[in-house]
């Protein structure tokens, strides 16, 4: 009973702006996980007090730029191999065609997806981007986002771990880029772990892409892959890792909370997805630890229960999109965006499209992105409501 009371008392300092030590955290979660009804109603709290009744999301279109990768990773079905149907080389006319078609659908966002350096590995890969001009899939990125920015969508890359010069490059036509930690525990790179066979996943390297991101003053969004073989207390120093480069250099505009789903044609088939307990419970922890964070979980991965994670302290959906797949998770499709706008109304809350860059971290977008975005935003630096009809 004492250590309920003392975990009560430390949620109470959490509401008057104080943020734990990892000691505390750790002591939260342990007893969330007999009772999460008080971490919860602290989470909610600090979500409406900073992000009041607003829920994002960044209306997209997912360009599968190439999903070859030198990587294997036990969970993962994106990646493809040479000759398999699912094989994606998306040339200039793809991009261009696909860009026009998210423009009708009145997207803002262009994500740009690729597998990691796969040119380093695969000669049909090294032939491909030669055949289109270019030496390196960093360097097709940059042009396939100066198609997207001249055709009126807002490019976000997730391209693995680029180099600080090649982000630098980027930076010119993209409004923010994205890099998963998944976790900061090397652990999960060991022998018979979901990352043994991903040399990129070393948190080390990501950890390294986030802070050089940092001295670029790129907007960045990061996140956790949760159920993967982590334990809780794993996920907690993640989520510290990630504060702790944020807290250098203020960059980190989204952290994304995603839960592992198990798919047939992977090692880890037979892993169980994390309970959704679990899940909502470290949602709830990443608001309490990052209280000013954009939150965020993809509803497709909780077909039947996401609304419910606005109890956790979300405040964002991430992309939707009304005319692609998830490419990454192709059996969870995106719910239909009006559903989730109902959804959204009925927990009491207010759906709204954001651009690629959240409002608070458009001063470190250059200017001239910057000012094709506020063409079509309003005064909140939102996509403005008269565009989205």
């Amino acid at each position: 009973m004492s250590e309920l009371i003392l975990s009560s008392e430390l949620l109470n300092r959490l509401i008057d702006g104080r943020v734990p030590s990892k000691d505390e955290a750790y002591q939260i979660y342990q007893d969330a996980e007999r009772d999460p009804s008080e971490l919860y109603k602290v989470s909610q709290f600090l979500r409406s007090k900073h992000k009041g009744t607003i829920v994002t999301y960044s209306r997209k279109v997912f360009f599968n730029l190439i999903n070859l990768c030198r990587d294997t990773c036990s969970y993962c079905t994106y990646k493809s191999e040479p000759g398999q149907a699912k094989i994606s080389m998306l040339s200039k006319k793809d991009i261009t065609e696909l860009v026009n078609i998210g423009k009708n659908y009145n997207c803002t966002e262009a994500l740009f997806v690729t597998g990691e350096r796969p040119e380093q590995k695969y000669q049909e890969a090294r032939a491909w981007l030669k055949e289109n001009g270019f030496s390196s899939t960093a360097e097709y990125l940059v042009h396939a986002s100066e198609i997207a920015l001249k055709g009126g969508l807002f490019p976000h890359t997730n391209a693995g771990n680029l180099t600080k010069d090649e982000m630098r490059e980027l930076k010119k036509t993209n409004v923010s880029l994205g890099l998963m930690l998944e976790n900061s525990s090397e652990r999960l790179s060991e022998k018979n772990m979901a990352h043994q066979f991903a040399p990129s996943k070393n948190p080390k390297a990501r950890i390294k892409v986030l802070q050089n991101a940092g001295e670029l003053k790129i907007p960045m969004t990061t996140g956790l892959l949760v159920g993967i073989g982590e334990s809780p207390f794993e996920l907690i120093d993640s989520i510290y890792s990630i504060k702790e480069i944020h807290d250098q250099h203020q960059h980190i505009q989204e952290v994304i909370l995603q839960n592992f789903q198990p798919k047939q044609d992977t090692p880890m088939r037979d892993s169980p997805s994390p309970q959704e307990k679990y899940f909502k419970t470290l949602v709830a922890m990443t608001r309490i630890i990052f209280p000013k964070m954009n939150i965020q979980i993809p509803p497709n991965l909780s077909p039947k229960s996401y609304s419910s994670f606005l109890s956790a302290g979300i405040n964002d959906w991430g992309g939707i999109s009304p005319i692609t797949r998830d490419h990454v998770n192709p059996e969870f499709p995106w719910p239909q965006i009006e559903d989730v706008k109902k959804d959204c109304f009925n927990s009491g809350f207010h759906l709204r499209a954001r651009f690629p860059v959240y409002p608070e971290f458009f001063p470190l977008v250059n200017s001239d992105l910057k000012l094709k975005m506020l063409e079509i935003a309003d005064t909140e630096k939102l996509v403005s409501k008269e565009y989205i009809k």
